[in-house]
Formats: structure tokens, sequence, C-alpha cells
């Protein structure tokens, strides 16, 4: 079937038609020869060279935006600089998109070469009587290059040239195919607002796509981004709207909104509040450049907040005590390898737990050829529950504790060399510390669909337990802790560590502590010292628990 339709561009109108189309596609990402599918077209000795004129970017923007409303999606494409990639998107718009017209209406080109123009899709799903019909409107904005090649005057195809929205990879489809919307509210029944709460909203499509249903959702039919594992992501347009079912959280609503505000003065940085003895997570946060969920998926070193589990493991094996001698030198070595500590400090004559709170590497790494590779791991996993299979209720990583030999060994006594964790998996390290057990972290209750969670082997046995909350409460008052956790009254605790890696100049800031009947873990990526960036944003989200 052909449509009337129009495209007004730079002030020209050209009648155009459109097409009806079914089918699927994926935004592809490959790239080909200027304006063709592999070859470049026909260079001469005459090839424009340097940037396109006014009039050549004016009629690029329009002869494209033309072709392309009228469904002549090989033209359209062979004036783009990837006619291949150019070619499947297009015809994925019209056909998985569902769109059976569009027209443009193109701005004022600007002084970069780029072209915003206003976008209308007709959109229909199904046939006959029970077809369904809606409009679709939004902005975009193509650039128009000169073609390496060629010389010519061509759109730079990129998948936001179809919806500004697209990342490579991704593709739009529109269906009712996903799970059913979900109205989530919080532990006491208030509604959590993606929009006010931004790093809730970018996990709302996984909680959707795991309880949409569950929750008594019905499914409407919607224009949704597809990533490249062929997951749904973000809604763009609702075509008929469906009825979401309401989903109960164990978030605080409260707590979020402090959460959401800590991170923003921060660079990459990511917190998670948990509440000991239940595993509850009261709050998940994200401030980073892109969208991914580095609260609950990152995978850095730790640093020295390992050292609460490190320190739990040596008690136990009767290597030390809280109050018992150690000797923290400048340097020590291990493994083959040389460690310091931080500033180059020592302290002469002190306690272990002098060396806890003062976060001295060389106390730890002195103990390392006491201890098998396996001791560590086996305390992350039997009592801490690290690396086990977390059943969160959201997609997660659950940390990582490898055995470890050689010179593996004292490094992963400090939070380095292999040893892999996020602000999820260190707030819950906090919370088994304050608890005494491990309670895994749920952000669904498990009462909803009854799914398995895992159970560490045992608890902290009671003396080892006391000595390890006594000690981080004295890194919370007096030691590396205090500037950040100053003025937080109740039972409190705290552990500061700063983890390098490979390529950054500064390194990972990392903060795990509790207050009362709360435990919170945050990194902020080159943050430095984790009394400096991560301590702040803990203090903050710990002042804000009840």
């Amino acid at each position: 079937m052909r449509t009337a339709a129009k495209c007004v561009v730079g002030g020209v109108t050209a009648a155009v038609v459109g097409l009806v189309g079914v089918g699927a596609y994926n935004v592809y990402e490959a790239f080909a020869g200027e304006g063709s599918s592999g070859t470049s077209a026909g260079t001469t000795a005459s090839r424009q060279t340097g940037p396109p004129s006014e009039e050549e970017i004016r009629d690029t923007a329009r002869d494209f935006l033309a072709a392309w409303s009228k469904g002549d999606v090989n033209a359209a494409a062979l004036l783009t600089d990837n006619a291949e990639g150019a070619r499947q998107a297009l015809t994925g718009f019209r056909d998985e998109a569902h769109v059976s017209k569009v027209t443009f209406e193109a701005g004022q080109q600007t002084d970069d070469a780029k072209v915003p123009y206003h976008v209308t899709a007709e959109l229909t799903v199904g046939k006959g009587d029970d077809a369904k019909h809606t409009t679709w409107k939004y902005d975009s904005t193509l650039h128009v290059v000169r073609g390496k090649t060629t010389g010519k005057a061509l759109v730079d195809w990129q998948p936001n040239v179809v919806h500004p929205d697209l990342r490579r990879g991704e593709s739009l489809r529109t269906g009712s195919d996903g799970a059913p919307p979900v109205k989530a509210v919080d532990r006491n029944g208030t509604e959590l607002d993606g929009t006010d709460l931004p790093s809730f909203g970018a996990i709302l499509p996984a909680l959707r796509e795991s309880y949409g249903e569950k929750a008594g959702g019905v499914q409407g039919i919607e224009v949704r981004v597809i990533n490249q594992s062929g997951e749904p992501g973000k809604t763009l347009h609702t075509m008929v709207k469906g009825r979401p079912g309401t989903l109960r959280t164990t978030l605080d609503a409260k707590v979020q909104r402090a959460a959401e505000a800590a991170v923003k003065g921060y660079r990459e940085a990511s917190v998670v509040v948990v509440k000991p003895g239940s595993g509850d997570i009261l709050a998940v946060a994200n401030h980073r450049s892109d969208q991914f969920n580095a609260a609950f998926q990152g995978r850095l070193a730790p640093g020295s907040t390992m050292k609460v589990v490190t320190a739990a493991m040596l008690m136990e094996k009767g290597l030390v005590s809280a109050g018992k001698s150690v000797e923290c030198p400048k340097y020590a070595s291990a493994g083959g390898r040389s460690f310091h500590n931080q500033g180059m400090f020592e302290i002469n004559g002190g306690t272990f737990a002098d060396s806890f709170a003062r976060s001295c590497n060389t106390a730890f790494i002195g103990l390392a050829d006491r201890i098998s590779g396996a001791d560590l791991s086996g305390e992350a996993q039997e009592v801490f529950g690290l690396g086990m299979d977390w059943k969160v209720g959201i997609p997660t990583f659950d940390g990582s504790v490898p055995q470890s030999d050689g010179p593996d060994t004292p490094a992963a006594l400090i939070g380095q060399g292999r040893v892999q964790a996020n602000p999820l998996n260190m707030a819950s390290v906090a919370a088994t510390a304050k608890a005494g057990y491990f309670s895994q972290p749920v952000l669904v209750s498990r009462e909803l669909d009854d799914r398995p969670v895992a159970h560490a082997s045992r608890a902290l046995p009671s003396s080892v337990a006391a000595q390890l909350r006594a000690m981080m409460r004295r890194t919370a008052v007096s030691g590396t802790g205090a500037r950040a956790m100053a003025g937080l009254g109740g039972d409190i605790g705290a552990k500061t560590g700063s983890a390098e890696a490979d390529g950054q100049g500064d390194a990972n800031s990392w903060f795990l502590g509790y207050r009362n009947d709360a435990a919170a873990a945050a990194v902020v990526q080159q943050g430095g010292h984790g009394g400096d960036a991560a301590g702040p944003i803990v203090r903050r989200v710990l002042a804000a628990s009840r």
C-alpha cells in the first residue's frame, strides 16, 4: 500500500510516498564504503575537499529525508557514508517498528553541519478491524560530512539518526511481547518515580522484565529500545497503554533520595544500602557517564574494604586478635612482591586493632605465609556469601574471591589482585559484620516468587564478630574513617579502601560502614583515598537511614 506524505526541508516541500511493511531488523554497525555497500563511488581528480557548504548540507539533508519518507530505502542509504548500515536500520524502522508512514520537517542547519528535524511517524500494528494506529512525534538531528573517498556530501550514519536514544547495536521494536509495566513502590508503599529517581529509573526495566507479569500487570503496545542481546529496554512511545501491576520493593524512598543526591557530586560513583539481618536493599544509586548499573554489576578490586573479610579469617584461624601485637613496618615483601603503606607510615609496638583502624597493609601482608590460598576464598563464601549465586531480583555480580597462590595471596588479603566486587557486595560485607551472619541482599521480597536465595554455611563466631565490630567502630571514631563518619551517632563502624587499577592515575575510592540498622558501601572510580570521596557518600546515606 502507498500513502501520501510530505517532507519539508530548508523551506522546500517535496511530495513523497510511504510504504507499509512488517519484518525484523537490528541497527547494522558494519562500516561499508561511502554511499555504497562496499565499493566507493567514482573518485575523480575534481573531487571536492573541505567541509560541506551550506548548500550541500541543505540539499543532502533534504534528499535523504525525502527518500526516507517515501520509503526508498536504497536511495536514502546511498546518501550516507555507511549505505549498508543505513539500509538495515531504515528497513527495520519501517518493518519492526511498524511505521506505516513518516514525514519530516527540517529546522535551520547549524554551524557544525548538523540539521535538526521533527519526525511524525504513523504506526500501524495488526490488520483489518483489529489494527491499532497511533502517531509518534519526536525530534532528531543528522550530521552532513564530506565523504573521504568520494568527496560527496553525505549523511554521517549513526543509529541516532533513526532516533536520538539509539546507540550502537540497538534497534526499535513495536509490540506487546515484553513484560507488562509495573508501578514500583517502596517498603512503605510510597510510589517510586523513575523520573525523580534516575538511578531507580535505570533499573526499572529490569524489574519490569522479572516481575511485570507476577505483579499482575497487563501488557500494552509500545515502541521500545532493543539491546544487542535482544533484550527490551527503555520505552520510547506507548501505542496502547497497558495496566501496570504494583510491585513492592525493599527500597526506602527517603534513603533512595539521599543516595541519588549523594552520588551526584562525583563522577563514576555508586552506592548501595542494605539492612543487616534481613538483606533488604534500602537504596541503590549510580552517577555515571553510561547507564551501567555498576552498583550491582560492577567488577572492581575493593581494596582495603576487603580487610573486613581478611581480619575475620585471620581471627578465626587464631593468627591475630584485636589486642594482639602485630608488626606494621613501612614495607613488606611476600610472594616475590614488595608492598607498602599509603603515605609510607609505620606503627611501632601496635596491636592488630591499631593496624586495622589505620589500614596498615604490611600488617596483613606479613601474615600471608601463614595461610593457604584457600583460606580467604573459603571465608568470603562460607561466612560472607561472596561468590555465591545471589537471587536479588534483577541481575547482579555477586563477588569473586578465587583461591590464590604465590604472589596472588598477599595481594588478595588487601583486596587487590584477582579479587573483584561492587558496592552491593561490600554493603553486604558490612551488613554481615554488623549482624554476625550473612543474609543475601534482596530488592524484591522472595515471597513474590519463592525464588531460592543464597545461604552461607556458617555465621561468624561470636567472639570474632564482637572484635570485628569493635575494630570497625574504632576506624569510624578515630581511624581512617573518622572524618567521613564525624557527627553520626548510634552504633557505627567503618572501613576505608583505596584500590589501584591499571591505566588509572588515581586509585578507586572505596568506603563501607554501618549505623544502627543500615549498612552501606560506595565506590568512586579514580576518587583517591576512601575517606575523601566514597566516605562522604556513605555518611550521607547512613544519616538518612532510620
